[in-house]
């Protein structure tokens, strides 16, 4: 893990395409700005960790329930 110091107004470039920008810290927060290309998804940490358990639930399918999927596309 790469640990940096940055102040408000500071950025840093990650692989020349996106600049993650400190914009503000108050009260032990901070707030970042994100400039990426729209082809980059960028999520917060708790939402991408939701999205990823509902797929992995999505995709945890029994061979029974495929058979019975299966049966009505014929």
């Amino acid at each position: 893990m790469l640990i940096l110091n940055r102040k408000t107004g500071e950025s840093i470039i990650i692989d020349d395409r996106i600049e993650v920008k400190v914009l503000e810290t108050s009260d032990g927060k901070i707030k970042l700005g994100i400039e990426a290309p729209k082809d980059v998804i960028v999520h917060r940490k708790e939402v991408y960790d939701e999205i990823r358990d509902e797929n992995m639930k999505a995709s945890d399918i029994s061979l029974e329930s495929f058979s019975k999927l299966k049966r009505p596309l014929k």
